[in-house]
């Protein structure tokens, strides 16, 4: 049978998915919090990378250089607050970017299907394991002074 006549007929495998799966159990306030848990996680989450990853409450133009340009000395008082400020200013910009990708991710790409996700696994992202470790266990043994070994 060709994919395209096969389409309609998976929704059998999907069926969790297409009524909401787990959450079909929880009405009114266990529903919301479900939904703002998960909405947590996401924000916590966007936090976290924003933090480890993209230097958290440092600005791109770093503060000293501002300061030295216009002749003022960082102890200042006022200039500490504006610096502080700047700081979580530029950490929820920053994690800010990260949920916007995350929501636009989830409202772009489609569901995938479970025979989708395992042709994946199994035809393309185990072969690229494999020659990952290969070819990682030849270049440790043909260079071992470059590898730690």
């Amino acid at each position: 049978m060709e994919e395209c006549e096969r389409l309609p007929f998976d929704l059998p495998e999907a069926e969790e998915e297409l009524v909401a799966g787990y959450q079909t159990e929880y009405t009114g306030m266990k529903f919301a919090l479900y939904y703002i848990a998960s909405y947590v996680n996401l924000v916590l989450s966007c936090l976290l990378v924003a933090v480890l990853y993209l230097g958290g409450w440092e600005c791109p133009i770093p503060v000293g250089v501002i300061t030295n340009a216009l002749g003022l000395s960082e102890t200042t008082p006022w200039l500490q607050v504006i610096t502080g400020t700047l700081g979580i200013t530029m950490t929820l910009l920053k994690a800010y970017f990260f949920l916007f990708l995350a929501v636009l991710l989830r409202w772009t790409l489609p569901r995938v299907r479970i025979d989708q996700l395992l042709d994946l696994g199994w035809k393309f992202l185990l072969p690229v394991a494999l020659v990952n470790l290969l070819l990682t266990a030849a270049l440790k043994l043909a260079f071992p002074f470059a590898f730690g070994g």
